[in-house]
């Protein structure tokens, strides 16, 4: 057998492997940068993206501003009708609540002093038993007793719903109509009394009774409810006035605050749009401004009506409306001091006591003060900063307003310079024996007598207190005038400064859709 040498063991020629060749990995292809641009592509680039913002942003501050015009719009707007709803309110107190009550007080407290007046007239005038009566003084006092009876109820019932909350007045008021009650007891049955023959003393030992009731209860409780009422009124007014001065501050920066970002809006659409002035945006700051001046206009005219209606005026009335219930009260002094022997003394000296609180002079007595009040009244002629004197008149004096006032005042204290004479004729009647020609001419009605000269200085103060009532009036009427005539205007021109401001900036924002 012959072998080949290398040739048995050969695999087939199929299964033979090719050696391997290492995969060739191509080369990585570098990625294209942006193109380097050249410095002006550069700028156009930039001018492209400030383009971008400029129309991103400018609608945003357009509706920012128009949304604070439009909130400082209404916020002013509110606060205006706050501060009308909120005067108004005031003047309503003012003119159906707080003088009201003051006047109803001070009218209670004139009433029962005339009511005793005239019961102390009836008793004096009467006679004994009707013999001798002075018909026409008995009959006048008959008639003025009934009607200030009347003038009591009324009051008294307009101040006990005046009273309803206030636990204090009310107590006053229910121990008023208590005592009115007794009081008015006690003057029936001193009348009754006297129409019996021989029955004065006993009716004037009731009248003792019923005028000290009045002297120690009535007449201080009427006096706390003038002294209540008034005080009441007082407080009111200045906490209007305080009200009214914070929101007139407030409307001042608000205002000021409106018109600074309508400014802002001018400025903002001049600056972007290359335009001098926007017309609706202009006539919106007119409005605006106009507004706030009439709102200005409208806090400030209604503190000043205030202001005069209650102090300038007010307290006038109060004064005066005293003076007028001490007058009655020292008129039925002297009516009490003939009536009544046994407590002369007394009489007088509450008569002094008087015509201190009306025209006080330091040191005065009954015989000094006729002379002391023409000198101080002489002194007062010659300079009317000369006052040497106090009481109801000198208040009025110190509170001269209004054309024609210190006229009728000064007119009225002459009045009572001759009344004051009166009575010292009264009382020199009666320490010369003459008691009949002493009561006549206190209680006479004819030209020349004490009466006449009462009704003629009543007649002087009506009239200066008559000058401030009708200022009052008018003051009161003048703020509500002025409120209901200027607020609408007020919040319409701010309504249209929003509107004009929306229809000024509304082509600007069309730009940008």
């Amino acid at each position: 057998m012959t072998i080949t040498a290398g040739t048995a063991h050969r695999p087939p020629a199929e299964a033979v492997e090719e050696p391997r060749q290492a995969a060739v990995v191509p080369p990585p292809v570098p990625t294209p940068g942006p193109p380097k641009r050249r410095p002006g592509q550069r700028i156009v680039a930039a001018r492209a993206a400030l383009r971008r913002r400029f129309r991103s942003t400018v609608p945003a501050r357009l509706r920012l501003l128009r949304a604070a015009t439009v909130l400082l719009a209404v916020a002013l707007g509110s606060l205006l009708l706050v501060a009308g709803v909120a005067a108004n309110g005031t003047w309503d107190a003012v003119a159906d609540r707080d003088a009201p009550r003051t006047t109803s007080a001070a009218g209670l407290d004139l009433a029962l002093n005339d009511m005793d007046a005239q019961a102390a007239n009836i008793l004096l005038s009467s006679g004994n038993g009707g013999t001798g009566e002075l018909v026409t003084p008995h009959a006048k006092a008959v008639t003025l007793y009934g009607e200030a009876r009347r003038e009591i109820g009324h009051d008294l019932r307009t101040l006990s719903a005046a009273a309803q909350g206030d636990r204090t007045d009310e107590k006053t008021v229910e121990s008023i109509t208590d005592d009115f009650a007794e009081y008015q007891e006690l003057i029936g049955r001193a009348l009754e009394n006297d129409r019996r023959a021989d029955g004065k003393p006993d009716a004037i030992a009731d009248y003792r009774h019923a005028t000290d009731l009045l002297r120690d209860s009535l007449l201080p409780d009427a006096r706390k409810l003038v002294s209540s009422n008034n005080a009441a009124f007082d407080s009111r007014y200045a906490a209007a006035r305080s009200a009214l001065s914070a929101q007139r501050v407030a409307v001042l920066v608000l205002g000021l605050l409106l018109l600074a970002v309508l400014g802002v809006v001018q400025w903002y659409l001049a600056r972007r749009f290359r335009r001098n002035l926007n017309p609706a945006v202009l006539a919106a700051t007119v409005c605006a401004l106009a507004a706030v001046v009439l709102g200005t206009q409208l806090l400030s005219s209604s503190a000043t009506h205030l202001k005069v209606a209650r102090h300038d005026a007010f307290d006038s009335v109060v004064a005066l409306s005293r003076a007028r219930a001490i007058a009655y009260d020292a008129n039925a002094d002297e009516s009490r001091y003939l009536l009544d022997p046994q407590r002369r003394t007394r009489y007088a000296d509450s008569f002094l006591a008087k015509s201190q609180e009306l025209y006080g002079i330091e040191g005065a007595t009954l015989s000094t003060y006729d002379a002391r009040l023409a000198a101080t009244w002489q002194d007062y002629h010659a300079d009317a900063t000369d006052l040497r004197f106090t009481g109801e008149f000198r208040r009025e004096l110190d509170n001269i307003t209004f054309p024609g006032e210190r006229a009728a005042a000064e007119k009225t204290v002459d009045a009572y310079a001759v009344y004051e004479r009166d009575d010292r004729k009264i009382r020199a009647l009666l320490a010369a024996g003459k008691e009949q020609q002493a009561v006549e001419f206190c209680m006479g009605w004819e030209a020349g007598t004490s009466n006449a000269h009462f009704g003629a200085w009543m007649t002087a103060l009506d009239q200066v207190t008559d000058i401030n009532r009708a200022h009052f009036t008018s003051s009161v009427g003048e703020g509500r005038s002025e409120l209901s005539g200027l607020l609408p205007w007020a919040c319409a021109l701010l309504c249209a400064a929003m509107v004009l401001v929306a229809l000024g900036l509304r082509p600007r924002l069309a730009e940008f859709r």
